[in-house]
């Protein structure tokens, strides 16, 4: 038997998917009946566990806290669900995992699994919610449900869909090939950059923590400005961003590899996450500019997101804040 053409291959995943979805019931033989239910009902879940918890505890962080884990969850629900296990599918889980393995340590590290604790930017949001929300302060409960809560937890699950393509429309039509390894280390070399950031980042922030203002001010560079400004930050204001964008762009990839065509719709995942990463960067570069009175500075010789080449010379006699300890992104 000939195989199908990718777009074939294409409509058929969708319709499957949403004839599985369509067939969604309260039974437990209905939410398990496929990896895409289960994977689904799961993220129901989590859905509504998270907003439960943010209303009773008024901490937007339970959504961040389930970032790093959900993926992984997801992408080994694919890949080990009965027949056995596809070696695309498990590749992908295990890249997945690599992913979740990081951001968790660095998320702990900086007490992020701390209940108490909560993005700093989640209370810039509340003052703005209170002070030009007219449906105050529903427009606020509206927001913690729809946005955090809901539309989060879907574009976590819509990162591994591709594996739920693969699964259900394509995954036993082409066999793992060179391809599969390109793509995956693609992924690593994003995932190491993201490693290289965040060390960089904690180490300059420990230090920093270690010495009093006076200290800071005599230290001077980056010190005393507040922020960091070498490494790889110099070639870019939020390299774990870039990196963090392109690796999900990169699982889309393996759809490809598995016989799609090329406009799939596996990409609404990494569209959503690259709008998602443009409005919270340009929140944390808002914040920063408020914080730190070199920060325009840094902002005209240092890309934004994609590593480049610094254009001129950065000022390290630049006003200096040194009383301030938060470092954007």
């Amino acid at each position: 038997m000939s195989t199908p053409m990718p777009s074939v291959l294409t409509e058929v995943s969708i319709q499957a998917a949403w004839q599985q979805l369509s067939a969604l019931g309260p039974s437990w033989s209905s939410l398990t009946a496929t990896p895409l239910t289960a994977a689904v009902a799961l993220l129901g879940a989590v859905t509504l566990l998270s907003w439960v918890l943010q209303v009773v505890t008024g901490n937007y962080s339970w959504v961040d806290r389930l970032w790093s884990v959900m993926p992984p969850v997801y992408a080994w629900v694919f890949a080990l669900w009965g027949g056995g296990p596809n070696p695309r599918l498990v590749l992908m889980a295990v890249l997945a995992t690599a992913w979740g393995a990081r951001l968790t340590f660095n998320f702990a590290r900086k007490g992020g699994y701390i209940p108490t604790e909560e993005d700093y930017r989640w209370a810039f949001v509340r003052d703005w919610l209170a002070k030009h929300d007219p449906l105050h302060p529903l427009g606020r409960e509206l927001f913690s449900l729809l946005f955090i809560a809901v539309y989060q937890h879907v574009l976590i699950g819509l990162l591994i869909i591709p594996a739920a393509f693969v699964v259900h429309g394509l995954g036993s039509g082409v066999a793992l090939g060179a391809g599969d390894i390109l793509a995956a280390i693609a992924f690593l070399a994003f995932l190491v950059g993201e490693i290289v950031a965040d060390e960089q980042q904690w180490r300059f922030q420990q230090r920093k923590a270690r010495l009093s203002p006076e200290e800071r001010a005599r230290a001077g560079g980056d010190f005393a400005r507040g922020f960091l400004t070498t490494g790889v930050f110099r070639y870019s204001r939020h390299l774990n961003f870039f990196c963090e964008i392109s690796l999900w762009w990169v699982i889309g990839c393996f759809t490809l590899l598995a016989g799609a065509e090329v406009l799939n719709w596996t990409w609404v995942g990494p569209v959503l996450l690259t709008l998602l990463f443009q409005g919270s960067t340009a929140l944390t570069e808002a914040l920063s500019v408020r914080k730190y009175s070199a920060y325009r500075e840094y902002q005209r010789t240092t890309s934004r997101l994609l590593p480049l080449w610094p254009r001129g010379s950065f000022d390290s006699q630049s006003t200096r804040d040194s009383s301030r300890t938060e470092q954007p992104g």
